[in-house]
């Protein structure tokens, strides 16, 4: 199994290029909270945006998942839990105020720049909600 990267995989490198080539700047496998020992593949923590692509295989692609035969059992909890694991991580994310995106390596491979244009979006939504409010004449903060 360790020929199977855990990050830096080509999906990953190529939606990496795309954000940092629209001018975003990202933390790579990093914990969006201290305390849930969960790592986001892209993370802008000022905008509390947590970017996770999965992989089909190991994520359990709805489409494109394919258990191995042998030693089926093993494969089939193991997916199990993986999938149980990224809803409770969405899940108490959501609850502590990220944005939470997820992507199938599969999206990835069809239109990644549909997917980069995506985190782009959230990105600077979020980050624009988080400033405060300027007046256009003085370029002071509103009340």
């Amino acid at each position: 199994m360790r020929a199977n990267r855990g990050r830096d995989t080509g999906p990953e490198m190529l939606v990496r290029r795309l954000v940092h080539g629209a001018g975003l700047r990202y933390r790579v496998s990093a914990r969006p909270e201290r305390d849930l020992r969960r790592t986001a593949d892209l993370l802008f923590r000022r905008a509390r945006v947590a970017v996770f692509l999965d992989g089909c295989f190991w994520h359990g692609c709805p489409a494109h998942h394919q258990a191995p035969k042998s030693n089926a059992t093993f494969w089939s909890d193991k997916i199990a839990a993986n999938r149980a694991r990224d809803a409770q991580t969405t899940h108490v994310l959501i609850e502590r105020g990220w944005s939470v995106l997820r992507f199938w390596e599969h999206e990835i491979r069809t239109d990644a720049q549909n997917v980069a244009a995506r985190i782009v979006e959230e990105v600077r939504r979020r980050s624009a909600d988080a400033l405060p409010e300027k007046s256009v004449e003085h370029g002071t903060e509103e009340p």
